[in-house]
């Protein structure tokens, strides 16, 4: 996420509901088209990355 899109996600920005939705439409829009191709490219190109990656995204949450 942006720095934007997380001020505008939390409320931190205060901003208008519009907002909210556009960066929450936004995040969905990048997991779904760009972070596939920075699966792949990280799978090819930089295995330990992606160990990394997954480790922080499939990290059980308390």
């Amino acid at each position: 996420m942006t720095d934007t899109d997380r001020e505008h996600i939390t409320g931190e920005s205060k901003p208008e509901q519009h907002q909210q939705d556009q960066a929450v439409y936004r995040v969905r829009k990048r997991i779904r088209e760009e972070l596939p191709k920075d699966i792949e490219v990280l799978r090819e190109e930089r295995p330990d990355v992606l160990e990394e990656l997954q480790e922080v995204v499939c990290e059980e949450r308390v």
